[in-house]
C-alpha cells in the first residue's frame, strides 16, 4: 500500500517529533515533508512507513497526515 504523506502548518507547534529521514523543520521550527517540500505528491518508501507512523502517533497536535494517495494532483 502506498503513502503519502503532509504537515498541516497551521497546526504544527514545532515540537520535533517527526522523524528525520521523511521530515525536516524550517526557520520557525515548523515541520514539512522533505520528500516534495509539504507537497503531499512524493510516496514515502515502504522501509520508512514505521518511522512515519511513530511521527503521526507522536504529534501532539496530529499535524501528520497521511493518505494511500496524493493529497494533490499534479498538473502537466
Amino acid at each position: 500500500m502506498s503513502k503519502y504523506t503532509v504537515v498541516d502548518q497551521e497546526t504544527c507547534i514545532a515540537c520535533g517529533a517527526a522523524a528525520p529521514e521523511i521530515f525536516d523543520y524550517n526557520d520557525g521550527g515548523v515541520a514539512f515533508v522533505i520528500l516534495d517540500e509539504n507537497e503531499g505528491t512524493a510516496e514515502v518508501a515502504e522501509g520508512l512507513f514505521d518511522d512515519l507512523d511513530d511521527a503521526v502517533e507522536g504529534c501532539p497536535t496530529d499535524s501528520i497526515k497521511v493518505e494511500t494517495s496524493p493529497f494533490k494532483v499534479l498538473v502537466d
